[in-house]
């Protein structure tokens, strides 16, 4: 990198924050703390628990975000002034420094980019996410396992937790469902780009002629709602059925029909849940998962009703990406229209980069 490049990028990080600026709106953010502040201090405020934990979370989000856009802003800043004096100084070791930090300054300032992306109502929430093979057996069910794998090493990357609500082993190997509960920051704001058909090309290892096989997986992911959000779900609406789990458990689990699958008529929406030995614990848990489903799913119709456009019908020739392992190693996202050859390292949860593509493209859309 030379003096020209260096200031060509300070240029242009600038005019990000400037944009940045615009959608944060810090001034406005600093109004709301500063008037959630003084509804803390009357003791009426507090009287209310359920709203007064909703204004705190409020509360704790806005901070967060203020936070982190002044780390940002004034990164800029600083890098600015640093260089400036070291130009003016003829500093060759401080310019070479701020050669040095370049990347990281242009990562802090992506990292701001996606933060003011993920500001719609549920991004901050954490996320439930199922996968569901398709057709093809042995192959779609280790594909699903393999996708699973990948979003926990994710998980774990971002420092989110994993807790596992049903897990259904396949016949031979791989899954046959699963859904996990994504629990951190932005968690549903990262992984709902995740949503739709995902598709694997390779070598089966269980084919004996070693020929290339193709499968698909299908991913849903909801947000994590709470009872902030009243959705009416009348019986009459679902049917339930119970079986015995096949997860781990204990032969409690095994023995008695602790599982719990509750499908919505109307969308044909259907939940699952078998984390638990009490068939009680498990119902409450698939009507939460329910819940989110459905929500999600209004969601998704008032932006079609807003845009015109109604939402892609997950089907086995729309996947939003291919993961490619032979002849080629390649990963292909249809949304961002990227390409990745790290094909391994994706495979093995490093999928931030792809995420923060689709978001970034989706915004520009």
């Amino acid at each position: 990198m030379d003096n020209y490049e260096y200031t060509e990028l300070l240029k242009n990080l600038t005019i990000k924050m400037n944009n940045i600026t615009g959608v944060v709106e810090p001034d406005k953010l600093q109004t709301r703390l500063d008037k959630i502040d003084k509804l803390e201090n009357e003791q009426k405020f507090w009287n209310d628990a359920k709203h007064a934990a909703t204004i705190q979370k409020e509360k704790t989000q806005h901070q967060r975000k203020l936070n982190k856009y002044f780390i940002a802003k004034n990164a800029i800043e600083d890098a600015k002034e640093f260089y400036d004096m070291a130009k003016e100084e003829n500093d060759d070791e401080s310019i070479s420094e701020c050669f040095n930090e370049a990347n990281e300054l242009e990562q802090q300032i992506l990292n701001m980019e996606i933060e003011v992306l993920l500001s719609e109502e549920m991004d901050s929430n954490n996320a439930i996410l199922s996968i569901h093979p398709g057709a093809g057996g042995t192959e779609s069910q280790d594909w699903a396992e393999m996708l699973l794998r990948m979003y926990k090493r994710f998980a774990e990357r971002q420092g989110f937790k994993v807790e596992v609500l049903d897990y259904q082993v396949g016949d031979e190997a791989g899954i046959k469902d699963v859904s996990i509960l994504v629990k951190g920051e932005n968690a549903y704001g990262y992984l709902k780009v995740e949503n739709g058909i995902h598709r694997l090309v390779r070598i089966s290892p269980f084919d004996s002629n070693t020929k290339r096989h193709t499968s698909f997986s299908s991913v849903i992911v909801s947000p994590e709602i709470d009872d902030s959000i009243n959705i009416e779900i009348e019986d009459k609406d679902i049917r339930i059925d119970t079986y015995r789990a096949s997860g781990a458990g204990g032969q409690h689990v095994n023995k008695t029909e602790s599982a719990i699958r509750i499908t919505h008529i109307k969308t044909n929406a259907i939940v699952q849940c078998q984390n638990d030995r009490s068939q009680h614990k498990n119902k409450a848990t698939a009507m939460k998962m329910l819940k989110s489903r459905l929500y999600e799913l209004e969601l998704e119709a008032q932006k079609a009703e807003l845009t015109g456009v109604a939402k892609s019908e997950i089907s086995w020739g729309h996947q939003i990406r291919s993961y490619v392992m032979q002849p080629y190693q390649q990963v292909k996202d249809t949304r961002s229209n990227e390409a990745y050859s790290n094909v391994s390292s994706i495979l093995d949860g490093d999928i931030s980069k792809m995420i923060e593509d689709v978001l970034i493209a989706k915004n520009k859309s």
